[in-house]
């Protein structure tokens, strides 16, 4: 969580550098950099739900995050990106916002669940 911490930090004040160093076009520059921001600010949730959901994974219990990122990704975050971005009108920020809220849905889902302590009861 540190290390994507500081990076999110990094790429958020250094977005549009960073963005430079792959293309010279001005609109490219313009979304490349909007959306390494917007999705930085979700990287300490990222680490989180990455640590957690594979903690499930190493103590054999791999039906649960399946299930988490079933839910997280397909019928959360795409319907949410869609919305935000046509309906609301955010266009692509919509779905740069989308996943930064899934990832935090989904780190919250997974620290439910792990405190819960089910996974200790799995069978291998």
């Amino acid at each position: 969580m540190l290390f994507l911490g500081i990076i999110g930090v990094l790429f958020v004040l250094f977005a549009n550098p960073v963005i430079r160093g792959f293309t010279s076009d001005p609109e490219v520059i313009r979304q490349g950099a909007a959306c390494l921001r917007i999705i930085s600010y979700g990287n300490i949730g990222y680490a989180y739900l990455m640590v957690t959901l594979q903690a499930f994974n190493g103590a054999g219990d791999t039906v649960t995050p399946t299930i988490v990122y079933f839910f997280g990704f397909w019928l959360l975050e795409i319907p949410l990106a869609y919305w935000l971005a046509i309906p609301v009108g955010f266009r692509a920020n919509g779905a740069y916002i989308a996943i930064v809220i899934a990832e935090g849905a989904i780190a919250v889902v997974s620290i439910i669940l792990f405190k819960r302590g089910r996974w200790k009861q799995q069978q291998i």
